[in-house]
């Protein structure tokens, strides 16, 4: 290959390098796989300490407002952290997302953050050790998770 050749090159190879490295998912992961096992990794942690809000608020299990304070912190931290794993380079891989989520990215989006101020009020009301009040918070959540799972989940 010429000089010439390498130097038309290697600025357009350099501009496709960093584009790439822009991506969220191609800045944080190994590839696009890993990052939709981060996402669902995210997704199950979040559901494991959400239902055990649940069992304790529907009385399946006994109230432990102290138990319920660490899962509710638990929840409230882990709901910022999959939508990073939605990239682009993600959308054509085996997973429960709907195409939906690339084409309604804004409002895929705001439903993310729509579910963070929900988890922020569960775990602020968790630590008041109130289970009536908690069972609302709870309540609020579920719904702020199903309205996502229904618009943007198989």
């Amino acid at each position: 290959m010429s000089r010439i050749t390498l130097t038309r090159l290697l600025p357009a190879a350099c501009i496709a390098a960093l584009a790439i490295a822009a991506t969220p998912a191609n800045a944080q992961f190994k590839n696009a796989k890993h990052a939709v096992e981060y996402r669902q990794g995210a997704f199950k942690v979040m559901a494991l300490h959400f239902s055990n809000i649940g069992a304790m608020v529907n009385g399946k299990k006994p109230f432990d407002a102290a138990q319920a304070a660490f899962d509710a912190n638990v929840v409230q931290t882990i709901s910022a952290l999959p939508w990073v794993a939605f990239g682009d380079d993600t959308e054509s891989l085996n997973s429960d997302a709907r195409p939906e989520i690339w084409l309604e990215k804004d409002k895929f989006l705001a439903a993310s953050k729509k579910l963070q101020t929900a988890t922020a009020t569960l775990a602020e009301t968790a630590r008041t050790g109130d289970a009536a009040k908690l069972k609302v918070a709870f309540g609020e959540t579920a719904r702020s998770c199903k309205a996502c799972h229904d618009a943007y989940k198989n």
